[in-house]
């Protein structure tokens, strides 16, 4: 167990720049380094939060034998190729969703943790929101009673986002709805089934030779007998940002509001017709944090009055997570111990939304998770 101060790089300087400050004020942290292609904005955030070390090159940056862990915040199809760089350069990853893209990259993924001995941890904002920790906490203290059902949502209107993301099939980006269904019980997915709905717009097709609208999907949990419904829309789909979690027990059930911003809605067994719905304003979780980042849960870090990163505008301040994941990754490395999500669980749940696509295609075939994203047994 070391309590030496991790030295942190950040790759990635749109969405990843809203950490730093919280790597900064971490007790267990060193904010080392920045890595951004584009020199002025480098120099601008590295000027800003008083970070000498910057990089332009990855690769350069991967030398640097006084870096102990990388923070990746880069697009989508970059983060297999660059988290597999990391670990073979000797640095712990940690990265923001998802995983991968194909179920191949998550496999040297889950490899190059267990031949490297490093660790991953995929930075999944919805297993650690206020919202998913108070579900968390009520299942821990029994109030949930026997968990029967869980069900999640990820809804986005992305028109306009960078390049890589027109016609996105949308259970390729699904961990924001995988990720707490599975997170809660910490159980893996056995298989999925999945059906597409709907068709967007002809001119999106081509990207992915992907036409739905929407794709549902039930998961299947190992050694357990419970499934969970998960589903997503990313164009041509009315409907307000939502990343929407909701669990029913035998005692207790927890839904998420329609409209982003009401209370959660907490349904208590055997009570009168009437009295059975309350409504719950959700906790903060900031007293789980170390003194000097619990701020973090409450607001942005990064230009907070103009310039905040769209995914965290539209995603209601991701629930307060972001200092959660930084203390999850670094007292998981201080500590000596696996993060969550480890590698084969960032696996586990970033395969179920790939072969979730991939039955869709075939009409809602059943399609069994590989035994690399499962715990070695």
């Amino acid at each position: 167990m070391s309590k030496k101060p991790i030295n942190v790089a950040i790759v990635g300087l749109g969405f990843g720049a809203e950490f730093i400050p919280i790597y900064q004020q971490h007790p267990d942290a060193n904010m080392y380094a920045i890595c951004q292609r584009n020199e002025e904005s480098l120099n601008k955030i590295g000027d800003a939060f008083g970070i000498e070390k910057r990089y332009r090159d990855y690769d350069e940056l991967l030398k640097d034998d006084q870096i102990d862990a990388v923070h990746i915040n880069t697009p989508i199809p970059n983060h297999a190729e660059q988290s597999l760089k990391a670990l073979r350069a000797g640095k712990h990853v940690a990265c923001t969703v998802p995983m991968a893209t194909t179920v191949e990259e998550c496999r040297q993924l889950v490899e190059a943790t267990e031949e490297t001995g490093l660790t991953y941890m995929m930075m999944e904002t919805v297993v650690y929101a206020r919202e998913f920790l108070f579900m968390k906490e009520l299942y821990e203290k029994g109030e949930l009673g026997r968990i029967q059902f869980l069900k999640a949502s990820h809804q986005q209107d992305m028109d306009g986002w960078p390049n890589y993301w027109p016609g996105l099939p949308p259970m390729h980006y699904a961990t924001h709805c995988v990720g707490p269904v599975l997170g809660l019980t910490r159980s893996e997915a056995e298989y999925v089934s999945c059906f597409g709905s709907g068709t967007i717009r002809e001119e999106l097709h081509h990207y992915y030779g992907s036409k739905f609208a929407v794709e549902s999907a039930h998961i299947k949990f190992k050694d357990s007998d419970l499934s969970a419904h998960v589903y997503r829309s990313l164009f041509d789909t009315a409907r307000q940002y939502r990343e929407s979690f909701e669990v029913y027990g035998s005692k207790k059930a927890v839904e998420w509001p329609l409209i982003e911003g009401n209370p959660l809605v907490v349904h208590t067994a055997k009570k009168p017709e009437p009295e059975i719905p309350e409504e719950v304003v959700c906790p903060d979780y900031a007293h789980l944090l170390p003194e000097p980042i619990q701020h973090f849960t409450t607001g942005g870090v990064y230009d907070e009055d103009d310039n905040q990163h769209l995914s965290f505008i539209q995603g209601a301040g991701h629930g307060g997570s972001h200092p959660h994941l930084v203390h999850e990754f670094i007292s998981a490395l201080t500590e000596g111990r696996q993060p969550f999500p480890n590698a084969r669980q960032s696996a586990n749940i970033t395969c179920v939304g790939i072969l979730a696509h991939e039955s869709a295609l075939k009409g809602g075939e059943r399609i069994a998770l590989p035994d690399f994203t499962l715990a070695v047994r």
